[in-house]
């Protein structure tokens, strides 16, 4: 057991060690830098780098959820568990990824803008919630809020009927937050898988600054200048 806790301890701290270029979001529950958490209750997903406390995810750990602070998810009743299920996911993603912060909305630093999630992802999302029910096309903004929290402004109906599709639903729910994708290895799914394709969108990404800046690639001395800069 004592060699076990050691290896999953010394993986984490790789995991940490590979993420030091990472950073996170300016929510109001966000760290400041992502770090390991042993001890989340939900979004466990981000333990090894995690930009949330533990004691954020405690406030995920009801089912049915009712709400998060002072947002209710139930302004059309109870969500169904495969719904609640995804809709946690989400939050997790906002609130724990230490991935979240590289689409940083430009005008907003506690905000993300355009993040790819695959078709597959967002059909499914939109499949589990179909049958529940939500009075917003957009949860951000279409709520009437007051110090109680937030409120309808129009009837209920459901998912199904709000959304053309899982398009729409992933492009619209959350404003302009995410962003749907059909390119394999470049969408993200909120699972495991995501840890690779961000190492392969970051790594197209400096690939694509070192061609835009080849000065910075020509100033580099190889060590059989530098020799002849010397002898001379």
């Amino acid at each position: 057991m004592q060699m076990w806790v050691t290896i999953t301890i010394f993986a984490l701290l790789s995991t940490v060690t590979c993420h030091h270029h990472l950073k996170c979001l300016k929510g109001p529950y966000h760290k400041p830098l992502p770090s390991v958490e042993l001890d989340l209750q939900e979004c466990q997903l981000y333990s090894a780098s995690s930009c949330c406390y533990a004691n954020f995810t405690e406030k995920l750990t009801p089912s049915p959820m009712v709400k998060l602070d002072n947002f209710y998810w139930d302004r059309c009743g109870t969500l169904s568990k495969k719904c609640e299920t995804y809709q946690k996911q989400i939050e997790c993603f906002y609130g724990c990824s230490p991935h979240a912060s590289h689409w940083t909305h430009p005008n907003s630093s506690n905000s993300i803008l355009n993040v790819p999630l695959c078709q597959s992802f967002c059909d499914n999302w939109l499949e589990a919630c179909s049958d529940d029910l939500t009075c917003v096309y957009n949860h951000i903004t279409d709520w009437k809020m007051e110090e109680d929290g937030n409120h309808c402004k129009n009837a209920c109906i459901p998912y199904r009927q709000m959304y053309e599709n899982g398009t729409d639903f992933c492009q619209s729910s959350w404003g302009e937050s995410f962003t749907v994708s059909n390119t394999t290895g470049h969408c993200l799914e909120l699972n495991e898988k995501d840890e690779l394709v961000m190492k392969t969108i970051t790594n197209e990404e400096s690939e694509e600054s070192r061609q835009d800046n080849p000065s910075s690639q020509n100033n580099k001395q190889t060590p059989a200048e530098k020799d002849k800069e010397q002898e001379a």
